[in-house]
């Protein structure tokens, strides 16, 4: 009789450098499969950066990368979130429940809050303004058939102890952590340099490839913002990128470079499209990633594209007609 297969081992901890561990944790969404939580000797304890996803098997993925690194979740006794997106503060309550470690988080976090208490009515909310740029009602209504009464990915409302703000410093064994806010990924996101060991922790802001995403509709110009935050990041002079996916890096201010280059694209190629006509925001999208399928298309793309879209009206480039039930973008006349 063959034995019985062994259920694949889900979950990884590593060691990266004496007092710092990379947690690899899986993550349900085939785009991206896994994220990075990452513990640092904190006295006799562990500070946390990042906590993963909550599921029902979450927990057991955590301690299971803890305890491959010989290390344990009782041991965490503080908790540091990058930012407010689930894959990275998702079970942050039920640690603190757990162990009693302090959660610092920045305060920007209108973006969560009401995810998490109405998942189904942000998603409404969501296509709803989908259907405003000019998403067909059929596909719009596929999204609400697939999506409705999904998880929202946390726990509950995150709550913090102490708000994670600029200037502020984490204590560590790797030494002081300088709190950096990097907004344009999310509000609330902040980057951790530790200067004397050229260490940069960049949750989503920087990865090991250029990726772009962005809260839409909480802050002024979440474009601009990312743009602005990238460079503060690339001159901090760090060497080793430890960030919210895939593996550790080097040549940080290359991959700075190389997402402002991206973003510049982005809006060139917008530029382009409106050059002969206005047109709606999913038409935008549907030109720059055509044959990319529907749902990451309006998920992920739509967002992006109405960041650029409003980073070049900011600029003065760039108008929209509000008019229902299609809004549409055009060559501002004083930039024609």
């Amino acid at each position: 009789m063959s034995a019985t297969p062994r259920k694949p081992n889900l979950s990884r901890g590593e060691k990266v450098i004496p007092g710092l561990w990379r947690l690899k944790l899986p993550l349900p969404w085939p785009l991206v499969p896994h994220g990075n939580a990452f513990a640092v000797a904190d006295g006799d304890g562990l500070l946390l950066i990042d906590t993963g996803i909550h599921s029902d098997e979450s927990m057991d993925n955590l301690e299971d990368a803890l305890n491959q690194c010989g290390l344990s979740l009782d041991m965490v006794h503080r908790i540091v979130c990058t930012h407010a997106h689930a894959d990275h503060a998702g079970q942050a309550m039920s640690i603190k429940d757990r162990t009693g470690a302090e959660i610092l988080i920045n305060p920007a976090l209108d973006h969560m809050r009401g995810y998490v208490k109405d998942p189904d009515g942000t998603l409404d909310y969501r296509l709803s303004r989908a259907l405003l740029c000019g998403v067909p009602s059929e596909a719009v209504e596929r999204q609400r058939e697939m999506r409705r009464g999904m998880d929202s990915g946390f726990d509950r409302v995150l709550e913090a102890d102490r708000d994670l703000v600029e200037g502020m410093t984490i204590p560590s064994d790797l030494g002081e952590l300088n709190v950096i806010e990097t907004p344009g990924h999310a509000p609330s996101h902040v980057v951790l340099h530790q200067p004397e060991g050229r260490l940069l922790f960049s949750g989503d802001h920087i990865l090991g490839r250029v990726s772009l995403y962005y809260d839409v509709g909480y802050t002024p110009d979440p474009a601009g913002e990312f743009l602005t935050s990238l460079d503060k990041v690339a001159s901090l002079g760090a060497r080793l990128c430890l960030s919210g996916h895939g593996k550790p890096v080097n040549a940080i201010p290359e991959l700075a470079a190389a997402n402002k280059a991206a973003v510049e694209g982005r809006l060139r190629a917008i530029r382009s499209s409106l050059a002969t006509e206005p047109l709606s925001a999913w038409e935008i999208t549907s030109l720059l990633y055509e044959g990319m399928p529907e749902e990451p298309r309006i998920g992920w793309f739509l967002p992006e594209t109405l960041a650029y879209l409003t980073h070049l009206a900011i600029l003065g480039e760039v108008v929209r007609d509000e008019a229902e039930p299609v809004e549409r973008w055009a060559v501002a006349p004083a930039a024609s």
